[in-house]
């Protein structure tokens, strides 16, 4: 029988997907290992019959559907990541059957879970197999997570305010009670696998370390992208015309959606900002053209030194090219991280999880960004955007910061060359597990 590290992903293409690339990584430094990747499906989705092709990986990396789950009632309209943690102790009986079945021809030498699967160690306890947890967001999120009497300050964060932790930490929170679940779980299994690196987060995960939770393990960055990225728009000639570092990027992920009032708020301020830009706009308003989301006769006005696409841009691509100075983001951690390798400095816009508190970390610990002002509805005033981006591009602040974000992507590089902090952690890791 083989030595196989199990890894379950929550419900979800963007979740199985992160765990592909943690066995990816798991098995280019550890070859000894299987890894058997569980797949959970919703009643009514159709089995895709995955493959280790599927996701260009190494045949050793094999798939294994868990059957059907019915979601709680009215699940159907939670958003994904309240649905996650809904059908987390739905599906334990399911699990528990599934890891039996593996059992019989592997011996099971770790599981690795999502977060939001954080009923699964009711199950692993009960066949002895060592539980670690996955976390693909940053340690500092991952800090007040496991901060468990809701005060603050956090230790090895910068002081924070209500308003900048996740929404969960509310008592009134609908999940509040599985935020203080998760946490427990965390600290009483084997070890959390945190997607970060020491060189942007060392006070924090230094404070972890310290702490009486499980050994931590950092062993980012790991960055999630859509397999062969297209560029059907012509972002990527569009910058080949532009002078080098001189293009702001506007992204703000899948769910980043905005109003006509705000996207109009938006054009206004890229005008007043006088900076090149290209801009990916989601609007709340799908059949809207953007003639009528944007500034009347916007487009026209900057069409030299401006691109707007609709929904979608390869957003690694951009960051890597050389025309790209800057980045106005969510503020999620993967585009963080994207960010970081890729050296480009941010102006802060977070929207939704916990965003707000990446914020805080990207600006006053991280020292990469610039703060967006809002007001008390979240809205961001034109001018307030054209003066940060502005401030980011050509100002004493903005050299600054593209400094400190530079120094950091050589800390990214060397994270993860022999020897690096990340590469450590991962060998730790195979060790625990070959024991």
């Amino acid at each position: 029988m083989k030595d196989t590290i199990v890894l379950y992903p929550a419900v979800g293409r963007g979740h199985l997907q992160s765990m592909v690339e943690l066995g990816k990584l798991i098995l280019t430094h550890n070859p000894f290992f299987n890894i058997t990747i569980l797949v959970p499906t919703l009643p009514n989705t159709p089995i895709t019959n995955l493959h280790h092709t599927t996701f260009d990986c190494d045949s050793a990396i094999t798939f294994h559907p868990i059957t059907a789950i019915s979601p709680p009632h009215g699940g159907d309209t939670l958003p994904p990541h309240l649905l996650a943690v809904e059908l987390s102790p739905r599906s334990n009986q399911n699990f528990h059957h599934t890891l039996r079945s593996i059992s019989k021809t592997s011996r099971l030498k770790a599981i690795v879970l999502d977060f939001m699967n954080y009923s699964a160690p009711n199950v692993t306890a009960t066949l002895s197999i060592p539980t670690y947890f996955y976390y693909t967001s940053g340690a500092s999120s991952l800090a007040v997570l496991l901060h468990q009497n809701g005060l603050l300050p956090v230790p090895g964060l910068p002081r924070l305010l209500k308003s900048d932790m996740p929404e969960p930490c509310d008592p009134s929170h609908p999940i509040h009670h599985v935020f203080l679940d998760i946490g427990r779980s965390m600290r009483q299994s084997a070890g959390v696998i945190i997607n970060t690196f020491d060189a942007i987060e060392s006070r924090v995960i230094e404070s972890l370390k310290e702490d009486t939770m499980p050994p931590v393990f950092c062993i980012g960055p790991m960055l999630f992208t859509s397999s062969g990225e297209e560029d059907k728009n012509g972002c990527l000639s569009w910058l080949d015309s532009q002078p080098s570092q001189s293009v702001v990027f506007l992204s703000f992920g899948s769910h980043g959606k905005f109003s006509k009032t705000q996207l109009k708020e938006i054009g206004i301020g890229l005008e007043k900002s006088e900076q090149r830009f290209l801009w990916a706009v989601r609007s709340d308003s799908d059949e809207a053209s953007l003639d009528e989301l944007l500034p009347e006769g916007f487009l026209g006005r900057t069409k030299e030194r401006g691109m707007v696409v609709r929904n979608w841009a390869p957003q690694v691509k951009i960051l890597s090219h050389d025309s790209v100075g800057g980045f106005v983001t969510h503020c999620g951690w993967n585009s963080v991280l994207e960010a970081v390798c890729e050296g480009v400095p941010m102006v802060a816009w977070p929207l939704y999880a916990e965003q707000r508190l990446n914020k805080v970390v990207m600006v006053q610990e991280m020292k990469v960004a610039l703060a967006l002002e809002k007001t008390n509805d979240g809205f961001v005033s034109a001018t307030e955007l054209g003066e940060r981006v502005k401030e980011l591009m050509d100002s004493n602040e903005g050299k600054e910061i593209r400094k400190n974000i530079f120094n950091m992507k050589i800390g990214a590089k060397e994270a993860r060359t022999e020897g690096g902090s990340s590469l450590v952690a991962l060998s730790r890791l195979g060790q625990l597990w070959k024991e």
